[in-house]
């Protein structure tokens, strides 16, 4: 079983927490019935920016029941999980309100990102307010995705800071409450 990034906008699709809720029951019902899983959906408070982490056997597999849902796709990548066990992420996703965009340097290997990530995280500890929950690595290197709960987006930047890592957007992600 692979782990899919599908990237979309859910504007005009859905308009609350509630719908979003009820779109996300109608995926993972479908995925279940094709021995897939809906992993989880970040959702930015504007729905204009999604992000499904589907598992399945095939990319064609996820991507066809996404758009069997009315779903447009703009983005598809194989991605690994990092920070954070898959079991634990299914039973209990972390709270988490903000994701950070960060595109790869060309050069950079997953051996090379694993051993910085590595290094660097301690240095989360010098912004205790802010929580690292996990990230997903695009297999192809290309970019990473990595989320926070932190009680503003200023935090987060600090928490990059202390960890040397750039950024190259930031999503306020949609809470529960919302």
């Amino acid at each position: 079983m692979g782990l899919f990034l599908i990237e979309s906008s859910l504007q005009g699709i859905v308009d609350s927490k509630a719908a979003l809720d009820q779109k996300a029951a109608q995926l993972q019902e479908n995925l279940g019935a094709r021995d897939s899983a809906l992993i989880e959906i970040q959702v930015s408070k504007d729905f204009s920016r999604s992000f499904f982490i589907v598992e399945s056997a095939d990319q064609e597999t996820a991507t066809s029941i996404v758009k069997e849902a009315g779903i447009p796709i703009e983005l598809v990548k194989d991605v690994r999980l990092v920070g954070d066990d898959l079991e634990k992420v299914k039973q209990n996703k972390d709270l988490v309100n903000y994701l950070v965009e960060w595109n790869l340097p060309e050069d950079l290997t997953m051996d090379q990102y694993l051993a910085r990530k590595k290094k660097n995280s301690v240095h989360y500890e010098e912004v205790p307010e802010v929580s690292f929950a996990r990230t997903y690595v695009c297999e192809d290197m290309s970019k990473c995705l990595c989320f926070y709960d932190a009680p503003d987006e200023a935090a987060v930047k600090r928490a990059r800071e202390a960890v040397q890592t750039p950024i190259d957007s930031i999503t306020e992600i949609l809470a529960d409450n919302e």
